[in-house]
């Protein structure tokens, strides 16, 4: 997994929580009763299958 800085990580995981709660398709085993649409996200980020890229400047 890339190293994503804290402003990053929050910046991915709030649009990746946007699109599940929009009815985007999960891409892990969650529980829809138990888990909210940040934990999903945050779940997807550490196993590194998040469909969202950084584009940084150099």
């Amino acid at each position: 997994m890339e190293e994503y800085n804290k402003f990053e990580k929050a910046r991915l995981i709030g649009a990746r929580a946007l699109q599940i709660a929009l009815g985007a398709p999960i891409l892990v085993k969650a529980d829809k009763n138990r888990d909210n649409f940040i934990d999903i996200a945050k779940k997807e980020l550490e196993k590194g299958i998040l469909p969202l890229t950084v584009k940084r400047e150099e």
